[in-house]
């Protein structure tokens, strides 16, 4: 049986990282949690990650800058960002750089499952990258 997909999520927020983790093992995806971006780029996932969550408003390094940080360094991990304080350009800006999806919290799982999967098949060049609102 293979192994399921491994889903880094960077998250500040300890309740929703918690609750993120549950809902992504109930979907059958296997999962770390990470407090902050310096945390990810330090971990030996970084590079088992086939799709990275993160929040876009986070201290010290924001979830924008941890998907430019990636790739830079050449890490193409297909990211989806999420955030509480949805900004037209900031997603703009973010969907013309490469990131798969820009979610709008609360998330609505339908939106997530969706994002996930084409973060997934976003290595084929078969997706595009997607506004969720």
């Amino acid at each position: 049986m293979p192994e399921a997909p491994l889903v880094s999520i960077v998250e500040d927020d300890r309740f929703f990282r918690e609750s993120m983790t549950r809902l992504l093992r109930s979907l059958g995806y296997s999962v770390q949690v990470f407090s902050s971006a310096a945390a990810f780029l330090d971990s030996s996932s970084l590079a088992i990650t086939a799709v990275l969550i993160t929040d876009i408003y986070m201290p010290v390094m924001n979830g924008l800058e941890l998907y430019r940080t990636l790739i830079s360094t050449g890490r193409r991990i297909p990211t989806i960002l999420m955030t509480s304080y949805p900004n037209d350009d900031v997603e703009a800006r973010a969907l013309s750089e490469g990131v798969v999806c820009y979610l709008r919290k609360p998330l609505e799982e339908q939106h997530l499952v969706r994002c996930l999967r084409t973060a997934l098949k976003s290595g084929e060049g078969t997706e595009k990258n997607v506004r969720v609102r």
